[in-house]
């Protein structure tokens, strides 16, 4: 079998209207195609480039090569590394696990040596909309947030997820007291809303400073947080580190993280409890299996990150049943209702867990007359993104 050519396709992002989801469908000679994801938000045109500039090499060579092509792409190609060249080559890695699947007729999970679970607990998010879609909630100051937060938490709970995430820190790193009371008040409001056996995690997203996340964490301690994502900027380990012993709250980190490599020095500073490699950017399937197999020698669990498209969420599942130590797999409560629409066999959501589809591959394809139907976002770059604050 033979790469004869390589496919981009995107797709409209609901959950951000003026961001898209980019897949890569690879065909072959055999007339099996296989699909990958490597939304990149807000980055298409870059993205594009490189995954058009690696179809040049591809075509003619054996999808079943999967680590040769991984290696090549990455080790013979000048200047690699980076979001937009392991963003392709996660979203082509993605592809090639599903040819292959599809192929020998199993499920990828099957490929990568088997379950070691039957469904995957989930942690919602994504799960706070009021007018328009949002990832981070209502901004508008009203008096009723700390409320209206409660009763979408407690929906969220009701429809059986056991752990959810809440953004409530936003703005420039330099945090004021009028933010840390809002933030405290929107999580001890979630918290007294959904009890003492939910688990919330906080994402800072990287707003704060360490001082300013010094000031908020003695507050988060007695609310029982499950985890600190990102409490500072994620490009220093040893700034990370520090931070994380600080605290007695789990720190987790990753999602801006890219290969085993930059895992590493994270890692081997012993001091966060979670990482959260995201399958579109950190090296695609292959990657991640080395990432989470190299994070079980320091005893550390995954969450993975996902904030991107239906395939980035089922290629996370097939991972998630084939590793032993993740804790939790992040969903997008408002991305999930165009995610079952796209999807020709869509995901198995039920109770707070997530199972694949079932088949061969990922188990499930794009429906073509819902691609057309949401033709790509134009979007300006910075301009367009939600996080004009820092």
């Amino acid at each position: 079998m033979k790469i004869t050519d390589i496919e981009v396709i995107r797709m409209q992002a609901h959950a951000e209207p003026s961001n898209n989801w980019l897949f890569v469908r690879v065909h072959t000679d055999a007339g099996i195609t296989g699909l990958g994801e490597g939304s990149l938000q807000y980055k298409d045109a870059a993205l594009t480039a490189e995954i058009e500039a690696f179809a040049l090499y591809l075509r003619g060579q054996d999808p079943f090569q999967i680590e040769h092509i991984w290696t090549s792409l990455f080790r013979r190609t000048t200047w690699s590394g980076g979001a937009v060249t392991i963003s392709a080559i996660s979203a082509i890695d993605l592809a090639l696990w599903d040819i292959k699947g599809k192929a020998l007729g199993v499920p990828v999970y099957e490929l990568a040596g088997g379950k070691v679970r039957d469904r995957v607990p989930m942690y919602a998010n994504g799960w706070f909309v009021r007018g328009e879609p949002s990832a981070h909630g209502p901004q508008d100051g009203a008096a009723d947030e700390r409320k209206w937060y409660a009763d979408s938490a407690k929906a969220v709970v009701a429809k059986g997820y056991r752990c959810l995430k809440i953004y409530p820190f936003n703005g420039s790193q330099v945090i004021t007291q009028e933010r840390i009371n809002r933030g405290i008040g929107l999580v001890k409001a979630v918290r007294e809303a959904v009890g003492p056996d939910i688990e919330i995690a906080v994402d800072v997203r990287a707003r704060l400073n360490p001082w300013s996340t010094s000031r908020v964490t003695p507050l988060l301690e007695p609310l029982d947080i499950a985890w600190l994502e990102e409490p500072i900027l994620y490009d220093n380990a040893n700034a990370m580190a520090e931070f994380a012993r600080s605290t007695r709250i789990p720190v987790a980190t990753g999602e801006q993280l890219y290969t085993r490599w930059e895992f590493r020095a994270l890692l081997e500073q012993n001091a966060v409890k979670i990482i959260q490699p995201d399958i579109c950017h950190a090296g695609g399937f292959s990657e991640l299996k080395k990432i989470a197999a190299m994070a079980d020698a320091y005893y550390v669990t995954l969450a993975p990150h996902n904030s991107n498209g239906p395939i980035s969420t089922i290629a996370s599942l097939h991972l998630d049943m084939s590793i032993p130590n993740v804790h939790r797999q992040e969903l997008f409560l408002n991305s999930l209702p165009f995610y079952q629409e796209v999807l020709t066999n869509p995901l198995i959501i039920e109770d707070g867990y997530g199972t694949p589809p079932a088949g061969p591959g990922w188990g499930t394809d794009l429906d073509e007359a819902v691609l057309a139907k949401y033709p790509p976002a134009e979007y300006t770059p910075i301009a367009s993104e939600p996080y004009l604050a820092f």
